[in-house]
């Protein structure tokens, strides 16, 4: 198992490759999974983790830093503004 800061250290081009091949190494153990002949289930699911850790490293890449700190995100605006909204033609 690799850690996220190790990822982080590696290029895009090192990661897309790096994310082909755990694509690869999965879908080969899934095939021996189903016919039986895996002997070390928790491979597959270490592999999972990387694969995620690596798209999430590439995701993160690409978005723009100022959406990275989570405040924009959660703003009161959007909140403000569904509380705002008139529940409807309620007629008494």
């Amino acid at each position: 198992m690799t850690s996220a800061h190790d990822f982080r250290e590696l290029n895009d081009d090192d990661l897309r490759k790096r994310e082909r091949d755990l694509d690869d190494q999965i879908f080969r153990l899934r095939i021996q999974k189903s016919m039986g002949q895996v002997d070390a289930p928790q491979k597959i699911r270490e592999l999972r983790r990387d694969l995620a850790r690596v798209k999430t490293v590439l995701r993160m890449r690409g978005l723009p830093a100022r959406r990275r700190g989570g405040a924009e995100r959660t703003g009161a605006g959007a909140g403000a503004a569904a509380a705002a909204a008139p529940a409807g033609d309620a007629k008494s």
